[in-house]
């Protein structure tokens, strides 16, 4: 297949390196000079993957418009909050037959829309059975190295997530197939809100009794939610629910785990960002999600806590003793 990769990040990088292996053709558009004379110049990019040499084979280009004209696949790997208005400079250059899979995780700030809707709202002619994501537990430093690992390709058509299936697929990335695109997309962006708390957790010298409370009511605050917005349970049970959150809680590489953590020790978030090159998604979906529960009334006390450390400067400590001072229920494990 001829591919298009919009996003040269450590996770699109990655990605377009996986697909060059599968046999496909692949360019990749990059947004900032620096970054593209370093790749094409010393094919490397340490900021984002230190250590890997970019293939001669893979094509770089800081033409937009170039990369994505007579794709067939197009893979949007660029931050959450930057599709909307990247995408709609794109219209009427997207082939219409062009299936086009996003991997950034994130609900937008006030129009609350998942990325396949933010896609499909800037490119309204484009068909929405051709818009697909790509979630699952896969960081990209592992990922890139070869390490068995396992993804959902998710879209509303069958057949155009078997086909994105068949272009990811290889012996050391398993990808699965659902059409439930708005219960991976929760599952996948929700996480990141809670990884954000499981990082503030370990900041704050608390151990693995208090890790697993995190993530069995983190997963469920994330189902509720999910289901009230028209999503399946069932799927937050799989890769890009409970996948993607114990990878994302656990693992020293998530950059959302990481802010939680310097939060956790008592750091400010402004002094935290100003010292990351990459993004932590969480931080934006945080205030998504806080204007979803504002919007729906469905209860979240875990992801509310959250919004108020990051936003408002709320102690951690204090966030703890009011989550755990609740008033005492009975243990769910369906939402049936």
């Amino acid at each position: 297949m001829k591919i298009g990769v919009v996003g040269s990040g450590s996770w699109g990088m990655t990605l377009a390196i996986h697909l060059l292996k599968n046999g496909h053709t692949v360019q990749v558009w990059f947004y900032q000079e620096q970054d593209y004379k370093q790749a094409t110049d010393e094919r490397e990019l340490p900021d984002y993957l230190p250590g890997v040499i970019l293939p001669a084979e893979l094509d770089f280009t800081m033409d937009m418009e170039s990369c994505v004209k007579g794709k067939e696949l197009i893979l949007v790997a660029i931050p959450s909050h930057t599709i909307g208005s990247t995408l709609v400079k794109l219209a009427g250059q997207i082939p219409e037959d062009a299936i086009i899979v996003n991997v950034a995780k994130g609900i937008e700030n006030d129009t609350l829309r998942t990325m396949s809707q933010v896609i499909a709202h800037a490119l309204p002619n484009h068909a929405e059975g051709k818009i697909a994501t790509l979630y699952g537990p896969t960081h990209a430093e592992e990922v890139v190295k070869g390490m068995p690992s396992t993804i959902v390709a998710a879209c509303s058509d069958e057949t155009s997530a078997q086909i994105v299936q068949n272009a990811f697929m290889s012996e050391s990335l398993r990808v699965y197939t659902n059409t439930d695109i708005l219960g991976v997309e929760y599952g996948g962006s929700l996480k990141n809100v809670v990884a954000i708390a499981a990082g503030i957790l370990a900041g704050m010298g608390y151990g693995d009794n208090t890790l697993a409370a995190l993530l069995t009511r983190g997963l469920f605050e994330m189902t509720r939610l999910g289901v009230h917005l028209g999503a399946k349970e069932e799927t937050f049970a799989g890769l890009s629910g409970m996948g993607d959150l114990i990878v994302t809680c656990l693992s020293t590489h998530s950059r959302n785990r990481y802010v939680g953590f310097e939060l956790g020790k008592g750091r400010k978030l402004k002094e935290i960002l100003d010292e990351m090159k990459m993004i932590a998604e969480g931080i934006n979906t945080a205030r998504s999600v806080h204007q979803l529960i504002q919007k729906t009334g469905v209860e979240m006390p875990i992801s509310e806590q959250i919004y108020l450390v990051l936003f408002e400067e709320k102690d951690t400590r204090i966030a703890v003793e009011e989550l755990m001072g609740r008033a005492p229920v009975q243990e769910r494990h369906s939402l049936n």
